[in-house]
């Protein structure tokens, strides 16, 4: 049911497909490509995991990541691309709530704990990739189901710290209400939180309406950032999900609590394998109070690359 990865996120969804297989001959470039960095980021993880025992890493260890590819433009603006790549090690001789973790992405959005759909890739705006994205690297400690810590070192050597809590609940067959929580601490920002709630109702199993807010405050933040979107989401089946959503973010303070409309239409669906996915996004977004500028308004385009491994 559409509601289902809704609530579960697409892409987690359509990527549970197990390990690759190995590299050999009779695969092609992309398959051996997938299987040379999940055996890559496997090798870490038995190697990490043989300092702390000697039980067998097939007992119970596993890795699990993506790599993801965006490439965007807005108007007035010229085009942009940008990297992603994150990386999960669940190791059986280190405590079984205990995993590392690493990768590429945004720093401010990683330390804040930025829900995905108001990021700055999927909100199609540029990024200086030697300013805005960092390499990270830390551990995790799940002290139930819903609740984990995680602390780690961002480029630079610099540390930050999260605790994030996370329920769903099923409100009937047709509806569905998730609530995530992050307190956060880093250097420049203090101690900072991140709320994010998200409602969903199906309409019919392919058919659903999705409801997301996100707000953020810290030391950097005027009053309380916020972000706001509802759309509809349309299965069409074997994976094809093509939405289109209405978008408004701002903050508390000042003398203007909008800072951008927008709207957003995106068709993702697996290609040559369910662990290959591809997105394509159309939006028009409309600067509003202190931020409103002709020259900003306009409309964007994105296409994004997504290998699950």
């Amino acid at each position: 049911m559409l509601l289902g990865y809704l609530a579960s996120g697409w892409a987690a969804g359509a990527g549970e497909q197990g390990a690759p297989q190995s590299a050999g001959s009779g695969l092609s470039i992309l398959d051996r490509s997938r299987s040379m960095v999940h055996d890559f980021t496997e090798g870490v993880a038995r190697h990490v995991d043989g300092w702390f025992g000697d039980k067998p890493f097939e007992q119970g260890g596993s890795v699990s990541g993506r790599i993801g590819f965006k490439f965007l433009t807005r108007q007035h603006e010229s085009p942009d691309a940008s990297f992603r790549f994150g990386a999960k090690l669940d190791m059986p001789n280190v405590k079984e709530q205990t995993y590392l973790f690493f990768g590429q992405e945004n720093e401010r959005e990683l330390v804040i704990d930025q829900p995905e759909p108001f990021t700055r890739r999927e909100l199609l705006l540029a990024e200086d990739r030697k300013q805005d994205q960092t390499f990270f690297a830390g551990v995790g400690y799940a002290l139930r189901d819903n609740i984990d810590f995680r602390a780690g070192l961002r480029s630079g050597i610099k540390p930050y710290a999260q605790a994030r809590y996370k329920k769903g609940w099923a409100l009937g067959e047709r509806n569905h209400f998730d609530f995530r929580e992050t307190l956060f601490w880093n250097r420049k920002d203090g101690v900072g939180s991140t709320t994010a709630l998200s409602f969903g109702h199906g309409f019919t199993r392919s058919l659903a309406f999705r409801w997301q807010l996100a707000g953020t405050i810290s030391d950097e933040t005027d009053g309380l950032a916020w972000s706001n979107s509802m759309g509809i989401f349309k299965s069409l089946g074997d994976q094809r999900i093509v939405s289109l959503e209405a978008l408004i973010g701002g903050a508390t303070a000042g003398s203007d609590n909008v800072s951008e409309t927008g709207i957003r239409a995106v068709w993702k669906q697996p290609v040559y394998r369910d662990w290959t996915l591809v997105e394509v996004s159309l939006g028009h977004f409309w600067p509003q109070g202190d931020a409103k500028d002709e020259n900003r308004r306009g409309w964007a385009l994105g296409v994004g690359f997504e290998i699950l491994f």
